[in-house]
């Protein structure tokens, strides 16, 4: 037995989960000096939704939030989440961008990167984990866990020895749609202690109502270090209660020696923000209720979120059983690859569209042909190659690095940006969301400039400030 060690999701993935990413840096920094003063292993404050959020509904800059949380963290290290070539985009991005993002990522105050890639494709993780490395931070390589065919502990392992041998300093397991059953976690975790020598940590969701007791089974198991969010920002689609954990854990081998009193106060900071969140209508039911048809269709809460929207816009909500029971056919259909970003809105849009039209495939996305294709890497998977080829046409599947196609683009973006660039993070908000950056510099500028941006002439004053 050995002391188990917590990492807080509060300032990141909890509020991602249940308040559509819209936590604002002014509702974190009060509380930042106690959250620093627990005795966390980590805070998880940065990455995931977080960047996009930042700059399309909060008219923040994510990299002065980073800054900010870290200047006032003196004794905790921050750890942020990372779609390996995806980054915190949706595409992957040429090497000189994932590695310029890495560098800044670490200069401005991030510690642990976990780094995952969708279909699990470790040519997708190379780059990111050899820049975290050459920077000096600490590379936490992701496996994206979720069930299937091809998927059992032999997969996991293999998979997790080549993470080993790229470089990883620890091994995360993430269960981003609450999958993970106590007893498969214990057999997994077991299985990685067996075969692996890095610490072992656990992220999983609430959404099938097992998270508890599947951390604590994985405990049992020798895992090292688990996710958990604070009470009021806990459950639902989002993680164990920390305060839940910490007392289980109490007086026992395991004990994280963390302070429940201490929690309590941050609890109690918590509880009127998500108070606040309720009111406004951000956190809906759909995602605080647990859901065991999670187990089923394998739907995460963002992409339910997600499906319930999109049928909502088309005027068929009454259309969303059919669309789950779609789901975990389209996803047999492209090789059974994980449901997290981006494969979890590609995968759940084409089971709208299947269903919408009436007929399977009628009308295909350009992404859902893009992951056949092997434009996202390889799937765990093979496809039908006669569905490929009813799908795709004459497109070429490709083979290689996905990467390994893409040219050098830090110089294009920076040309493309310069006159908006008032640091050189800016460069990277342009590469991740280019559009929604651009209106975030325009609307910045102007506020700095006290210029009135319902002013029809504001936009050209805008260009040639």
């Amino acid at each position: 037995m050995q002391k188990v060690k917590i990492t807080e999701t509060v300032l990141r993935d909890a509020h991602q989960s249940l308040a559509a990413t819209r936590m604002t840096t002014d509702d974190m920094l009060p509380i930042i000096e106690k959250l620093d003063g627990i005795g966390y292993h980590s805070l998880e404050a940065w990455g995931g939704a977080t960047f996009d959020s930042c700059l399309r509904y909060l008219n923040e800059d994510p990299w002065e939030r980073l800054r900010k949380i870290r200047s006032a963290t003196k004794n905790t290290k921050l750890q942020m989440l990372f779609r390996g070539q995806n980054m915190l985009g949706y595409r992957h991005y040429a090497d000189d961008v994932v590695e310029y993002f890495v560098q800044k990522s670490i200069a401005n105050g991030i510690d642990i990167i976990r780094i995952f890639d969708a279909l699990n494709d470790p040519r997708n993780l190379k780059t990111a984990v050899e820049a975290t490395k050459k920077e000096g931070g600490h590379v936490q390589a992701a496996i994206s866990y979720t069930t299937g065919p091809v998927f059992n502990n032999d997969y996991f392992v293999n998979f997790a020895k080549t993470l080993q041998d790229m470089g990883a300093d620890s091994l995360c397991i993430k269960d981003m749609a609450g999958l993970l059953t106590p007893y498969a976690a214990y057999d997994l975790v077991k299985a990685l202690k067996d075969n692996v020598s890095l610490p072992i940590q656990l992220h999983t969701h609430y959404t099938s109502g097992l998270a508890s007791m599947t951390i604590l089974k994985a405990i049992e198991a020798g895992c090292d270090i688990v996710d958990t969010a604070i009470s009021p920002m806990a459950m639902g689609t989002s993680q164990a209660p920390t305060e839940a954990i910490v007392a289980t854990l109490s007086g026992t081998g395991y004990d994280t020696g963390l302070d429940l009193k201490k929690l309590d106060e941050v609890c109690r900071y918590f509880a009127p923000i998500r108070a606040k969140y309720d009111e406004s209508g951000l956190i809906s039911r759909s995602v605080t209720k647990v859901d065991v048809n999670a187990l089923i269709y394998q739907v995460p809460g963002g992409m339910l979120s997600n499906l319930v929207s999109q049928l909502k816009a088309a005027g068929k909500s009454e259309l969303l059983q059919e669309v789950l029971e779609e789901v975990p056919r389209v996803r047999a259909d492209a090789g059974y690859v994980p449901l997290v970003t981006p494969t979890s809105q590609i995968v759940g849009t084409q089971a709208v569209l299947n269903v919408l039209m009436g007929e399977r495939y009628k009308q295909v996305s350009k992404e859902f042909k893009g992951i056949l294709a092997g434009d996202y890497g390889k799937t765990p998977a093979e496809i039908d190659p006669e569905f490929s080829k009813k799908i795709l046409g004459d497109i070429e599947v490709k083979t290689c690095r996905p990467a390994d196609l893409l040219q050098p683009e830090l110089d294009t973006l920076r040309e493309k940006c310069k006159l908006y660039m008032e640091q050189e993070e800016d460069l990277l908000s342009y590469a991740m969301f280019e559009n929604v950056a651009m209106k975030f510099f325009e609307k910045r500028r102007a506020e700095k400039y006290g210029i009135d941006m319902k002013n029809s002439d504001a936009e050209n004053k805008i260009h040639i400030v």
